[in-house]
């Protein structure tokens, strides 16, 4: 009981710690030399000498997931694939490592870790560094919302007397608030996030990575995700156009014949591509919201 308390604190000092400098930007020059370790973190510290080594794997686990997401909640542009989620846990392990050996001061350990992390997102989101070179030491959060399945199924034109299953929701949110309300009414229905707390049926993902399969579910829906980061990235630099649009056909392919793909907001770049043969386009202004929801069904196989 007293190991699980424990735990516990010093998970709470690790959100504390995340907390005493969220929202700073790495490159504005100034922001690295002001973020530090809290007060409470150095005397939490001193405790990490005794803990045993699957007490550490498990703070290194937290503290890894809860630094990503903060990165997605500062800009859900931000992409990570598991290599870099990887690449990200090593840097705790290093810095777990460093804090109990005390080698350095907690000055330097602390500046050598968030250099750590600078160099890491360069890596993983090339354009965090051009975006946020030329701004302030505090950034404003670039933030997505999760709406109400009542408003979902609106933007999304889904019917739900016709829909077909299974059903996906692709980026579902952290509450899978669409999922869970069509779940209730008796629809086979699933969905995932890269943020959410796995059930059994809805799973952590990134939609990039994800395998949809073959001719596998009759509807795929996704409100303001993977086709809004798709836009992004279609206007961006250093993007990832190329591999969305290759994901984008590999989820039409899973759909079933009659199936549909339903998301918000359009990609008129890609959308004129697709064969009448093989697909057919509802389109339709969303009222007060500035975008175009659109609905691809599946009509024959390629």
């Amino acid at each position: 009981m007293k190991k699980i308390q424990e735990i516990d604190s010093l998970k709470e000092n690790i959100d504390h710690q995340i907390a005493f400098n969220e929202a700073k930007n790495f490159y504005s020059g100034t922001a690295i030399r002001s973020m530090a370790f809290s007060d409470e973190t150095l005397l939490q510290i001193q405790r990490i000498g005794d803990l045993d080594q699957d007490s550490e794997n498990m703070l290194i686990d937290y503290a890894s997931d809860k630094a990503l997401q903060e990165f997605c909640r500062v800009n859900q542009y931000y992409e990570f694939n598991d290599q870099s989620k990887v690449h990200l846990r090593d840097i705790y392990v290093e810095l777990f490592s460093i804090l109990r050996s005390k080698e350095c001061s907690i000055e330097v350990i602390s500046q050598q870790h968030y250099n750590r992390l600078a160099s890491w997102l360069k890596e993983t989101n090339p354009f965090a560094e051009s975006l946020y070179s030329s701004q302030t030491e505090n950034v404003e959060p670039v933030v997505c919302s999760e709406y109400s399945a009542e408003l979902q199924i609106k933007l999304l034109q889904l019917d739900l007397n016709q829909i077909k299953e299974p059903v996906l929701d692709i980026g579902c949110g952290i509450s899978g608030n669409l999922v869970r309300s069509l779940k209730k009414s008796g629809i086979d229905i699933y969905g995932f996030d890269r943020n959410t707390v796995s059930n059994s049926f809805i799973t952590k993902g990134n939609w990039l990575e994800y395998d949809y399969g073959n001719e596998k579910w009759g509807t795929i829906i996704s409100n303001l995700g993977f086709s809004n980061h798709f836009r992004h990235h279609h206007f961006r630099s250093n993007s990832n156009f190329i591999e969305y649009a290759k994901k984008y056909m590999e989820i039409l392919v899973s759909l079933k014949i009659g199936g549909s793909f339903h998301y918000a907001p359009d990609l008129p770049f890609i959308e004129q591509h697709l064969s009448d043969h093989k697909y057919k386009l509802s389109r339709r202004d969303i009222e007060n919201y500035g975008v175009r929801s659109v609905v691809v069904t599946k009509i024959q196989n390629s």
